[in-house]
This record gives structure tokens, sequence and C-alpha cells, in this order.
């Protein structure tokens, strides 16, 4: 077996690890909202399956002579606006369900899809001007979900319970 297959499967492994760990603390939730809980069960079984994938020789292609992995692009699309979600979730902890910012949620997501299928079109892209134009398109997307993570949910945070907000190192 070589080496970036075994990487994969142990990849695999460690997900399912986990997936599982993040079940045993669902049953005890210590006042943590089970959807938490499962979305952040569901982030690394999603992302299991697509190194599976991986691992079995599966989810790749070649254009213009470079291998795309457009498996990981799979994973990322679903694995980092759950990612996201759960961020958002721990910033709008205190504040009632019927007050989140719902147009914030769905910009986070919206930006963070936009920037990976990017991402995707300017790996898969043969012309090195159409990649360029798909990498700044891409990283315009990245530049919308900092501003809305360091901007709109950091105040969120801090409005509803300072230490949500500000990080103290020790």
């Amino acid at each position: 077996m070589e080496t970036q297959t075994l990487l994969h499967w142990l990849y695999v492994a460690s997900m399912v690890g986990g997936a599982l760990l993040f079940w045993v603390w669902s049953r005890n939730p210590k006042g943590v909202p089970q959807y938490e809980y499962s979305i952040a069960m569901m982030i690394p079984i999603w992302s299991a399956l697509a190194y599976m994938a991986m691992g079995l020789g599966q989810g790749k292609t070649e254009v213009a002579g470079q291998i795309t992995h457009y498996a990981r692009y799979i994973d990322w699309v679903v694995s980092t606006p759950l990612l996201l979600l759960a961020l958002a979730f721990t910033a709008m902890f205190y504040i009632p369900k019927q007050e989140r910012k719902l147009n914030l949620l769905f910009g986070l997501v919206a930006a963070d899809v936009v920037m990976i299928v990017c991402g995707l079109f300017a790996d898969l892209s043969e012309n090195s001007t159409a990649r360029l134009l798909w990498y700044i398109c891409g990283v315009g997307a990245f530049l919308c979900v900092l501003y809305l993570i360091w901007t709109k949910l950091r105040q969120i945070a801090i409005n509803s319970d300072a230490e949500l907000g500000v990080y103290i190192p020790n």
C-alpha cells in the first residue's frame, strides 16, 4: 500500500473516532443542544466518506496533466459550512432561536460554498488566465467569510456574553 493511500485510511479512522467521541459526549450534553452534537458528528462522518473514496482510489481526475482530487472539494463543500454553522451557533448560544441572524448564517455558508467551488474550477482549469480568475473570485469569497466571522459574528458573541467573543491567551 502506498503512503498516500495509507494516510487516507488513517484519516478515515481518525474521523470515525472523532465522530464516535462526539456521540459519547452527546449522551451527557452538559447544556449543549443536541443539534450541535449532530453537526459535530456529521462533519467527521462526511469527511471520512470523502477520504474513504480517495483511499479506494476514487474521487480524482486528470486535467492538463495534473491530478485534481475532487473528493476533497466534495468534503469541503459540506464540512466547512457545517463548521461555520457550529461556530455561529456557539456565538449565538445565548440568543433565542427565533432571534438568530439567519441572513448571517446564509451569508457565511454561501460565501464558503462559492469559495470552494471557485477553488475546484481553478483546479480544473487548463488555461492559466481562467485559473487565476477563479482563484481571485475564491479569494474574494474567502475575504467575505473572514469579514462575517471577525465583525458580525464576533460582535454577536461579545454582545451576548463577553467570554464568547474575546480570546484571552494563557
